[in-house]
C-alpha cells in the first residue's frame, strides 16, 4: 500500500509531496475528509497536526466531502469538487468518489493545522539533501 501525500502549508502558501507506505499507509485507510491526524503518520515530527482535505483515486476521480463511503458514484453536481460550471445554474452528472480513504486512493491532500518547532521547508530540505547524497 502506497499513497502520495500532498501537504500544504497555509502559512507559507507552499505544498510538499511525500510518499507514505507500509504501516503508516495502512493507518490512513478508513480516515475521512476533515479528520485531523498526527504528523508521525506521514513521517513528520509528532508536534505537527494535519487535516485531510481531499484526494483522488487511481483513475483520477476526486474525493468529495459530502459523499459518504469509499465507492464511486455518478451524481448530479452544480459545482464544488469534481465540477466547475462555466455558467451559473448549469448542472451535470459526474463520477466522484466518497470521502473515506480506501486502498484505491492514490493521492491524499492535507493541510497543516498545527505547526511544529521545525518549519516544513527546513524539514523537506533535509530530506532532499539526504536523497542527493545517496545517489
Amino acid at each position: 500500500m502506497e499513497f502520495k501525500v500532498v501537504i500544504s502549508d497555509p502559512a507559507t502558501g507552499k505544498a510538499y509531496q511525500k510518499v507514505v507506505s507500509g504501516a503508516n499507509a495502512n493507518k490512513l485507510i478508513g480516515k475521512q475528509i476533515g479528520d485531523i491526524i498526527n504528523g508521525t503518520l506521514v513521517d513528520l515530527p509528532p508536534d505537527y497536526e494535519l487535516q485531510i482535505t481531499g484526494g483522488s483515486d487511481k483513475d483520477g476521480f476526486p474525493m468529495r466531502p459530502d459523499l459518504p463511503g469509499t465507492g464511486r458514484k455518478r451524481i448530479l453536481l452544480s459545482g464544488g469538487v469534481g465540477y466547475r460550471p462555466k455558467e451559473k445554474g448549469v448542472r451535470k452528472k459526474k463520477t466522484v468518489r466518497g470521502r473515506v480513504i480506501s486502498k484505491d486512493i492514490v493521492q491524499i491532500n492535507m493541510k497543516v493545522v498545527k505547526h511544529g518547532k521545525i518549519p516544513l521547508e527546513e524539514f523537506f530540505k533535509k530530506k532532499e539533501e539526504e536523497g542527493e547524497s545517496e545517489e
